[in-house]
Order: structure tokens, then sequence, then C-alpha cells
């Protein structure tokens, strides 16, 4: 059992993210904590400079609200909604919050895996804490 999980979701349509949800409930220990979280793409500086700061807090808020939709009926699982890469961004906020175990959703490995790398892929290789990859 594990006392702090943390679970990435992403908005594609082909990552099972319930699945991911409920395999982290399954696996919690009584009294622990399950963060669903959704990292947000940076906007390269080149192109910051031509987007509106409301555009951004909007596209934002949007995320919020349909990272608390997607969350449905799991209600002791808490939202949280970060900007960064996504493989490193779920590395360092696992650290942070002491995660024990990350449990996360991947597409089957096709050839651009074997040049660019997944986001579970990347997670995988570099988490510090044991992880849990659903396909």
């Amino acid at each position: 059992m594990y006392s702090t999980i943390l679970v990435p979701i992403a908005f594609e349509h082909d990552r099972d993210s319930n699945a991911a949800l409920e395999i982290a409930e399954a696996l919690l220990a009584p009294g622990g904590s399950i963060t669903a979280l959704h990292v947000i793409e940076e906007v390269p500086s080149y192109a910051a400079t031509y987007v509106d700061e409301a555009l951004l807090k909007e596209a934002r808020t949007g995320v919020e609200e349909a990272l608390f939709a997607k969350l449905g009926d799991h209600k002791t699982v808490t939202p949280r909604v970060v900007t960064g890469h996504s493989g490193r961004t779920i590395l360092d906020v696992a650290e942070s919050m002491g995660a024990d175990l990350i449990v996360i959703a991947s597409h089957r490995p096709g050839l651009q895996d074997y040049f660019l790398g997944s986001t579970a892929a990347r997670v995988v290789r570099h988490a510090q804490c044991c992880v849990h990859v659903i396909r």
C-alpha cells in the first residue's frame, strides 16, 4: 500500500485516466492521498510575447475545469494543474510532494517513441519512486 500517490492526467482520448485513478485508489493506504496532476506545456518565449496574458489565464481556467470534470466520482482525489515540460514536471512534483507511487497511463510504443521517448518512458526511467504504467 502507498501513502502518497501521483496520477498524471492527459486529456488525450487514447489515455484511460479513469483506470489509472481506480488503480491508485486500490493501492492507497488508509489515510493516504492521491493527487491528479495535469501539466500545461509552457508557451515558448518567442511566442509568449504575442499571446495575451488574459487568454493564457482563460485557457488555464478551462484546463482546471476539465480536470475537475474528468475526476468525476473520484471525490477523494486532489486536482493540481501546473505549467512546465511534462516529463520533468511530473518528476519534480512527485519528488516535492514525497510521492511513493506514480500511476501513469501510456500508449503502445511506436517507432516515434524510440527517437523522441514518451512521457511515461521518461517518468519510468528517472522516477525516484515506484511507477505503475497502464496501457
